[in-house]
């Protein structure tokens, strides 16, 4: 056995690296899991502790986090930022185009709250001086914080005050430049190259745990932070400006009313109270900047350059903002809007609502509907979710923001009577012209019909009139779950063709007139749309140039709006260097322009290879989601190697029993990408690229050589692959591997666990974990293998700068989590035997730590075997005892020797998922 002493980073390389070798004696040979063997004994047999585990990770941590902020650093390279600045300034083409440009935003920023905090603050911190400052990552305290919603709501606003002060920058560059090169018509000048929203607290789909009067105190805190951030602003400009006193009173009348409705409300008195104090008139009340945004621009049409600059910028952002850290989108799903639409039509209950009948109704309704008054009595009486949001809107728009348009995304639109209700309900509460219904595409239903959906709803007389009047037409796509069902690569295909068929659909009805605002929902992650080769191709890959030239070609504004995603998409905007390096390098790029004249890519000429090697892949992918093999490998360890990284639950809950079998639709999309992350092959990106390519090498890899798109494709799979290993997925089944189990201690070397490794082998002999892993590394060896066929016919654009290393990496970091999982495995079947207690038996515990329900397990061990417990020498008896001879003393012993062991390799493994995730780049 190797020595593996010291045990570091650079021995444990070191014998993976020599272990790699044997796979050329046999091919069957396991690096990973024959180190993870290694560590595995001379942990149990105390020659390292987990105190040296725990070291070496840490070590590893910091490395991870070194390329974590490595990867951001080349993403938006913030030494470049005032060049990039400065180049705002050239090839200006003339005042007219100029303004034109400008004018208009290049792109929506939305700060989105899916679950991807993970980082802990001061981890996203260090990352964030190392990105921007170029200073290594220093080994920081792991504190992880509780994540709830208030959190993750603090952490958004944080980014977006980042990301307000590098749009003022921008703005504070493009009017000086104007000043310079045009001094006549500058002030003529009303920049808004971005604007900013969020949904956190306002996404209600599926959740229950956002009370609607929560969501009206987010709003009044954003609506007083802004007022404060306006305020600071205008008084460094001119500290007796006129404006300022009522800014003042405004903010804090709105941080009163926040504070109100923060608390509980469920008390009708307290609800009434905090609702008249907020809607009653008086001098405080700020409800639109329209007027003071007047002000401003007459004021710097009189002053001097440098303060009129200040002042327009100002005016700038009040124009984008409004009352708010910026828009905000509120969220429901169809279901919840056909359940509050029933009611309103006749024999609606048993209704199709994607029947000829229902869409009648709904143009009548729709056509009829007069607008009613509501109050926040409204609101709590209200029992419809779907109707209780467009009352929220409603009373947002009149207590709190008059001017700020709303977004109402709808989940799961798949028929265009859901639009359609959803105009019936803004019309009825008076909103229609300040919201934009905005159904999301990213099931397979919902991208396989989503064109003909388009064609059907963009001829509806009603939305024609709507859309005329909102001056847009609003879609989002998403690519997490189109992703994980069909696969990353066919859903960003799928959801092109349907960006190009809403063009089509806009041209063919005559609403050309209007705009395209296009909300392409990713991650941060490969496998959820987050290109990793650069940021243009992360800007390209969900809003392709083809996609953009269908609008530019039809005369259609293009509004295009992305997502930066929970913590990590946050931490582009962690620091105002970073933030401003983002934007500018987003200007730079103008995703909103296109060249309608560019000639068209060999990847949409010619369909006849395309469209197959799409197909080809799609059917792999879905051949992997149908298959039990697949269902049972990702869920073979439940949840259990992910940290909790949101306050929204990552999965429906379900039974020791139902734990076999669960479902994938169980799990959300970014926890099954990062369950795919820490096995170690992120299958929904790579598997069936090879197998599309088989029997047609040479034509499709020369479509991909030649076509622009197709390279896009091939770098996102290269960059997947080269972090992709197939021999840990098989790794993690010869944990389950009855057989390992029998013969590990056969030859005597490790007699004090025979027992132990007596009794797993025993209780894993009918497990299926084992083989099915087998299966799963056998098929996808055999698409590897095509790949690597493919790979060497289409030339390496974008080799990984540290390919090696990062595999090393982690390879010793999978290979120390597979010798914790066995260190948990043998102290869990370790434990002496108890009671069963609440219909959980012993084998049900141990069915926990397996399925690495840790935490479940834990609570059942510290049942049977109780820290403190009663003895004899508590009680003042006057009569002598000599039973029990034994209290609970061997209890202290047991939860030594076997319980804390397991809960401190369970915390170890935990970091070791953070430190793969920050390898790949981002949690999912």
């Amino acid at each position: 056995m190797p020595s593996l002493q010291p045990l570091t980073f650079a021995t444990l390389t070191h014998e993976l690296r020599e272990l790699h070798k044997r796979t050329q004696e046999t091919p069957l040979f396991n690096p990973v899991f024959q180190l993870a063997h290694d560590l595995s004994r001379k942990l149990e047999a105390r020659e390292v502790s987990l105190e040296d585990f725990s070291d070496l990770i840490a070590e590893l941590e910091t490395r991870s986090l070194q390329a974590r902020a490595d990867r951001l650093c080349n993403l938006v390279t913030p030494k470049n930022t005032s060049a990039r600045m400065t180049g705002f300034c050239s090839d200006k083409g003339g005042f007219e185009a100029f303004r034109e440009h400008w004018s208009h935003p290049q792109l929506h920023v939305v700060f989105t709250a899916h679950p991807t905090f993970l980082l802990t603050p001061q981890q996203t911190d260090v990352v964030a001086e190392a990105a921007g400052g170029g200073k290594s990552v220093s080994p920081v305290a792991l504190e992880r914080p509780e994540i709830t919603l208030q959190y993750e709501h603090s952490r958004a606003m944080a980014a977006m005050a980042n990301a307000q002060d590098a749009r003022d920058a921008i703005n504070t560059s493009l009017l000086r430049c104007a000043a310079g090169e045009w001094p006549d018509r500058w002030r003529e000048l009303e920049p808004l190259p971005f604007r900013f929203a969020s949904w956190v607290g306002y996404d209600m789909d599926g959740r229950t745990d956002i009370k609607w009067y929560t969501s009206i105190a987010f709003r009044l805190s954003e609506k007083a932070q802004r007022l404060s951030r306006y305020a600071d602003r205008l008084e460094a400009i001119d500290a007796g400006h006129a404006v300022l006193d009522a800014m003042r009173k405004a903010q804090a009348r709105t941080e009163a009313s926040a504070k109100e409705f923060a608390s509980d409300l469920s008390d009708h008195a307290d609800l009434s109270a905090a609702a008249n104090r907020l809607t009653e008139d008086n001098e405080d009340k700020l409800l639109s900047l329209a007027p003071v945004i007047s002000q401003l621009e007459e004021q710097a049409l009189g002053c001097e350059q440098d303060k009129a600059v200040a002042l327009k910028a100002l005016a700038a952002a009040m124009r984008a903002d409004g009352l708010g850290m910026g828009l905000i989108h509120f969220r429901v799903n169809a279901k919840q809007l056909h359940n509050a639409i029933r009611s309103r039509i006749p024999g609606g209950a048993d209704l199709d609502l994607g029947s000829q009948g229902a869409l009648n109704a709904l143009r009548v309704l729709v056509s009829t509907a007069e607008p009613l008054t509501a109050n926040f009595a409204s609101l709590a009486v209200e029992s419809s979710t779907a109707v209780r949001q467009f009352l929220a809107m409603a009373q947002i728009l009149k207590h709190v923001d008059a001017d700020a348009p709303i977004r109402m995304l709808v989940a799961e639109c798949e028929q265009p009577a859901t639009v359609l209700a959803a105009l019936y309900f803004a019309k009825l509460f008076g909103i229609e012209d300040k919201v934009d219904v905005s159904p999301l595409f990213e099931t397979e239903t919902a991208l396989e019909h989503g064109g003909r959906f388009l064609d059907a709803l963009l001829k509806e007389e009603a939305f024609q009139s709507y859309a005329r009047k909102r001056g847009r037409i609003a879609i989002q796509t998403g690519f997490s779950d189109a992703g994980r069902f069909v696969g990353q690569i066919p859903a960003s295909l799928a959801i092109e063709r349907l960006q190009g068929r809403l063009a089509n659909a806009m041209s063919a009805n005559g609403l050309t007139d209007v705009a395209a605002l296009v909300f392409n929902t990713h991650g941060e992650g490969m496998g959820r749309g987050a290109h990793p080769g650069s940021f243009k191709d992360r800007l390209e890959w969900p809003m392709s140039p083809w996609a953009r030239r269908r609008f530019a070609r039809a005369g259609i504004r293009l509004e295009p709006e992305a997502s930066f995603q929970g913590g990590d998409g946050y931490l582009f905007f962690a620091t105002p260097d970073l933030a401003r390096a983002t934007l500018s390098t987003i200007a730079e790029l103008a995703p909103a322009d296109t060249d309608p004249d560019a000639p068209t890519d060999p990847f949409y000429r010619r369909t006849d290879l395309s469209l197959d090697f799409y197909r080809a892949i799609k059917d792999e992918q879905q051949d992997h989601l149908e298959s039990r093999t697949y269902s049972r490998a990702v869920t073979a360890f439940g949840l259990g190697l992910l940290n909790s990284t949101g306050s929204r639950v990552s999965r429906r809950q379900s039974d020791l029993s139902a734990e076999r079998e669960m479902s994938l639709r169980q799990i959300r999309a970014i926890p099954h990408n990062a369950i795919l992350q820490q096995l170690g092959y992120p299958v929904n990106i790579i598997a069936g690229v090879g197998s599309a390519a088989e029997g047609n090498y040479e034509d499709i890899a020369e479509l991909l050589r030649e076509s622009p798109r197709g390279r896009q494709i091939m770098r996102l799979v290269r960059a997947s692959n080269a972090l992709a290993s197939i021999k840990t997925v098989a790794a993690y089944g010869e944990l389950f591997n009855s057989a390992y189990w029998a013969s590990r201690p056969y030859r005597g070397t490790e007699e004090h666990l025979a027992r132990a490794c007596e009794n797993l082998a025993e209780y894993l002999i009918t497990d299926d974990r084992n083989g099915v892993f087998r299966r799963l590394a056998s098929r996808l060896r055999v698409d590897a293998l095509k790949l690597h066929r493919l790979f060497d016919l289409v030339p390496d654009e974008a080799p990984h700068p540290q390919r090696e290393e990062a595999r090393r990496t982690i390879g010793v970091l999978q290979s120390l989590r597979l010798a914790l999982l066995q260190h948990m495995f043998l102290k869990a079947v370790s434990v002496p035997a108890f009671s069963r207690a609440n219909d959980i038996s012993r084998r049900d515990v141990l069915e926990m730590v397996f399925t690495l329900r840790v935490d479940e397990a834990l609570s059942q061990m510290r049942r049977a075997f109780p820290a403190s417990y009663p003895v004899t020498d508590d009680f003042a008896m006057a009569e002598t005892s000599q039973y029990p001879r034994e209290g609970g003393e061997g209890y202290d012993a047991i939860r030594r020797d076997f319980i804390d062991p397991i809960e401190e390799a369970h915390g170890l493994n935990l970091r070791i998922s953070t430190a793969i995730a920050n390898m790949f780049g981002a949690h999912g």
